[in-house]
């Protein structure tokens, strides 16, 4: 069975353009303006196969993410880590609850769960029906390495080093995920080993301390051989026409509201 994999949004945790900028419509930095490919909201997916929908990480521009794209349902939630690009948009499950009429699974490792349950404890309190006035998520903790079935799906998942923290890659059959990381692991590795499509977090073009960058993408290229490489999480350096002219063949840029089709 096919996947259908929607890239919600590819920017950085300050997206693009950032905050600020002469004119205080947006820094820009070395992406062009008037490419609409550079205008990048906060990296999140929807991974669909045979009807289900599961949504990876609830960005701050969740909402939006979803209307643009069109996506009229979520099955359950993955999250890659408690960074607030990726979960703050956690108060607009409340509506995704309303429409699956009941609460949703939060997948997750166990320190993103404790953050989570932390700071938004109200959205994992029991539900007490009718209806849903505020998020309501049931939490599944997930232990890297292991393969979990998530509405019908067999997510395995991964460890990853993202500098000062760790985060959970994916594998779905030939598609892998690995958004916020800076070194992979031999076990990362065999995890993606195989895989047709990676979407992969690159901020920038040059070193950073917890996000990679263009060398090392491509040193990872190298080592994987995937078909087709999408890079996301990118930062305002990364210029949507400079990176097509200048990546190697098999290596993109991703846009918001990309759409990935991959044989399972």
């Amino acid at each position: 069975m096919p996947l259908r994999v929607t890239l919600l949004g590819t920017g950085g945790s300050a997206g693009v353009p950032l905050i600020g900028g002469a004119d205080g419509r947006g820094d820009w930095g070395a992406c062009d303006p008037a490419e609409p490919r550079n205008r990048r909201t906060r990296s999140s997916i929807v991974v669909e196969q045979a009807g289900r929908a599961l949504l990876v990480d609830t960005s701050p521009d969740m909402r939006t993410q979803l209307l643009d794209n069109a996506v009229p349902r979520i099955d359950a939630v993955l999250y890659t880590h408690s960074h607030a690009d990726h979960v703050t948009g956690i108060d607009d499950v409340r509506i995704l609850n309303r429409i699956a009429d009941r609460p949703l699974q939060a997948f997750a490792n166990q320190a993103t769960l404790a953050e989570l349950q932390s700071r938004f404890n109200y959205a994992f309190r029991p539900w007490k029906p009718p209806g849903f006035f505020r998020p309501v998520l049931l939490p599944c903790e997930i232990t890297p390495g292991d393969t979990t079935e998530i509405v019908g799906m067999r997510v395995r998942t991964f460890d990853q080093e993202h500098g000062f923290s760790r985060t959970l890659g994916l594998r779905i059959g030939q598609f892998g995920y690995s958004t916020d990381a800076v070194t992979l692991d031999d076990a990362a590795f065999a995890a993606l080993e195989g895989i047709d499509t990676w979407v992969v977090g690159c901020f920038q073009r040059t070193p950073h301390p917890t996000h990679a960058w263009l060398n090392r993408i491509h040193e990872w290229v190298v080592r994987l051989h995937p078909r087709r490489t999408v890079l996301t999480h990118m930062g305002s350096d990364m210029d949507w026409a400079w990176l097509t002219h200048n990546l190697p063949e098999g290596v993109e840029p991703g846009h918001d509201r990309q759409v990935l089709e991959i044989e399972a």
